[in-house]
């Protein structure tokens, strides 16, 4: 397996496998092309063969300076529990470093317990939220109306 960097055309590879990467569930319009135009340096592919097995799409803070930010990561649903994500997320850890940021964040929904319970795993802590969801703090409303979210924070050694 390789890593690398992503390129503006991954978007037209990766934006029709989202959904079905996500069971039906209509999750492409959450990553626009802008992402793999202008976040290349902090966005990584994973391949098997030349095929797209994996991917992490994530920037650097304008308005923290030392912190960034994972936007959106997905695994190809039969190369799932192969580590695959747990290679991004350092790639990108790895990369940020040398940018000098210290604090990593993401978001997600409430009802993604496999995503709290990867992102727990991996260090992240939830931030506190204004209320409690299947014993998880919650931000409400953060992505606009009834779209609560949970909020982590990883602070890098």
């Amino acid at each position: 397996m390789d890593i690398r960097s992503v390129e503006s055309s991954d978007y037209y590879i990766i934006s029709p496998l989202i959904n079905e990467w996500w069971g039906g569930r209509n999750m492409s319009e959450m990553l626009p092309k802008l992402f793999f135009d202008h976040f290349k340096q902090t966005s990584f592919i994973a391949e098997e063969n030349g095929k797209i097995i994996g991917f992490l799409i994530g920037f650097l803070s304008q308005s923290h300076p030392k912190e960034s930010y994972i936007h959106f990561v997905g695994v190809h649903p039969h190369w799932r529990k192969k580590n695959i994500g747990k290679l991004l997320y350092v790639q990108f850890f790895n990369k940020v470093k040398q940018y000098d940021r210290k604090i990593v964040r993401c978001v997600t929904s409430p009802i993604n317990k496999v995503s709290i319970a990867y992102h727990t795993k991996m260090g992240f802590e939830m931030e506190e939220g204004d209320k409690i969801i299947d014993g998880v703090p919650v931000i409400s409303n953060y992505d606009g109306p009834s779209q609560d979210r949970v909020l982590f924070v990883k602070h890098l050694i």
